[in-house]
């Protein structure tokens, strides 16, 4: 993953074990309040919802202690995974600039690309000029590096 992606969730997890579990105690405290549990809907959902607030705080910690920063080659010749890059669709004409990332962090409209899609896949290694064909569900495409940015 890309440092940003590490520093997006470290935040996200410090921000679900504060506010997030203090969020979930009021609500349970509250409901508590207001009675006999066994058939206190209002309880009850807020003990689910603290079961899934405690299940994706331990997903996070797993993702976290698993991680592996990759920095990008910025001074490569070639896109690689972390740099960004403008290419152009020679099927559609359309210029795009994305960012090759991880998975999990991948968003095609913020402009990021998954490293394991086919089109990040054919691209990665792909020195400026070069082109590489990806068959995708329109069809076969054919993309140009045009100019790294980062």
């Amino acid at each position: 993953m890309t440092e940003d992606e590490l520093r997006r969730l470290r935040e996200e997890l410090r921000e679900l074990e504060s506010a997030g579990r203090s969020r979930i105690a009021a609500q349970i405290k509250t409901a508590r309040e207001w009675g006999d549990l066994k058939e206190n809907a209002e309880y009850h959902i807020a003990k689910e919802d603290q079961a899934l607030l405690e299940t994706k705080i331990l997903r996070l910690r797993t993702r976290l202690s698993a991680a592996v920063i990759v920095e990008p080659n910025a001074d490569g010749a070639k896109l690689s995974f972390g740099r960004t890059a403008e290419v152009f669709d020679e099927t559609s004409g359309a210029t795009h600039t994305w960012t090759i990332v991880g998975a999990t962090e991948a968003n095609i409209a913020e402009g990021r690309l998954s490293s394991e899609s086919p089109v990040a896949k054919a691209l990665l290694e792909r020195a400026v000029g070069e082109s590489a064909s990806v068959e995708t569900p329109s069809g076969v495409r054919t993309y140009r590096v045009q100019r790294l940015v980062s």
